[in-house]
């Protein structure tokens, strides 16, 4: 977690229950320490507790590459998805928040009057090992949880698939909070839309899936004569004028080890600086994050982005704060701009500056990538 984000504030907020026995642990020295509330502070009353979970990712790295570096004795988030997930089950009211000054007012998670606690379990990856969740470090932060005294357990993690309950650490986990009166709540996954990838679906977990807002954050691309909707969070081009266009599959950097296919998806470090300066690529969406497309255009020199869906993604699009002038088509646009690049000598593109529409139907609707049913573990049980 990270504690000075402006959802963890506390005004308004009473002192901190007597049940409650969570503690904040930083045992980190070169890692800014994590501040939370104990019953004799009087300014530090929503986050009221921080914990670390390593032993089982250390162990597994002293096993594979004694030379790895271990997970830092530290509860901070350092990439933001513990911060935001934390945030959006129960963050406090923040007034004039906005994304680059898009969708500006008041924002706050589902609970905002809750207090919260942060139990970090999953450690990144690193040059010299993979990263992960665990079952061990998940088993003993679901522990600690029970014994600190939480209501409401919110896990926002969990396989590629589903395992079998025996198998399943958050599964287990789960059992035991949930036989102690403690509700607790899990994402399916984010391995849609394939049949059958949900995961989390214990009977006794409430699983949860990813939809849509009821707002839009239009942005238009034009190519050929033709204005095509988009969406996006980005910032506006550097001039209005029209750019350069090039696919991604065109500028393979051809000192690197990638595919065209890595090319095509826009992988970091796929794409041809020489031939990527000063202009908008196509991105083709798929096996990497989308903002990642992005950074990937912007390290080789690209001016913009045209993130164009593939097949599994169909009609979805995203907003996405991305690092440069962008835009996220669907199936059918995006196909319309790589047909323009090969039928055109000189293709040219432009991007619009997004916009902020609220209102927007139908919502909410299930996103794409968000995990999908039959429940394989239990197909009597509709999840």
């Amino acid at each position: 977690v990270w504690p000075e984000s402006e959802s963890f504030r506390d005004e308004g907020m009473g002192p901190v229950p007597s049940k409650w026995k969570g503690i904040c642990i930083n045992d980190d020295p070169q890692i800014l320490p994590v501040k939370c509330n104990r019953l004799i502070d009087i300014l530090l009353r929503k986050l009221i507790g921080a914990r670390y979970f390593n032993k089982g990712y250390n162990a597994f790295v002293g096993m594979v590459n004694d030379s790895a570096p271990l997970a830092p004795n530290s509860p901070r988030d350092f990439e933001g998805h513990g911060t935001h997930t934390l945030s959006t089950a129960a963050g406090s009211f923040v007034p004039n928040a906005s994304i680059f000054g898009y969708a500006s007012g008041t924002a706050k998670g589902g609970a905002p009057g809750a207090r919260v606690a942060a139990y970090k379990v999953c450690w990144p990856t690193t040059e010299q090992i993979s990263g992960g969740c665990f079952d061990s470090d998940i088993l003993a932060a679901s522990e600690a949880a029970i014994h600190d005294g939480v209501d409401v357990l919110s896990v926002s993690l969990g396989g590629d698939r589903p395992y079998p309950f025996l198998e399943d650490g958050i599964a287990i986990a789960a059992f035991h909070a949930v036989s102690k009166g403690i509700s607790v709540i899990c994402s399916v996954g984010n391995s849609g839309p394939k049949p059958g990838s949900a995961t989390n679906i214990a009977p006794w977990i409430l699983t949860v899936g990813a939809s849509t807002l009821d707002r839009e954050f239009p942005t238009y691309v034009s190519i050929g004569g033709k204005h095509l909707k988009g969406e996006s969070l980005s910032s506006a081009l550097p001039q209005e004028k029209f750019y350069p266009l090039i696919s991604g599959a065109d500028i393979l950097n051809p000192r690197s080890n990638f595919s065209l296919l890595n090319a095509r998806n826009c992988l970091i470090g796929s794409l041809d600086p020489t031939k990527t300066k000063g202009k908008i690529v196509a991105c083709l969406r798929g096996d990497n994050a989308r903002v990642e497309k992005g950074e990937a255009v912007k390290q080789a020199g690209g001016i913009g982005m045209i993130l164009c869906n593939d097949p599994d993604s169909g009609n979805e699009v995203i907003a996405d704060a991305h690092v440069l002038p962008a835009a996220h088509l669907t199936l059918s646009d995006g196909a319309q701009v790589f047909s323009y690049i090969k039928s055109t000598k000189n293709p040219m593109a432009y991007i619009t500056r997004p916009k902020t529409y609220l209102g927007s139907t139908p919502a909410p609707v299930m996103a794409a990538f968000s995990s999908q049913g039959p429940n394989v573990i239990t197909p009597e049980i509709l999840k």
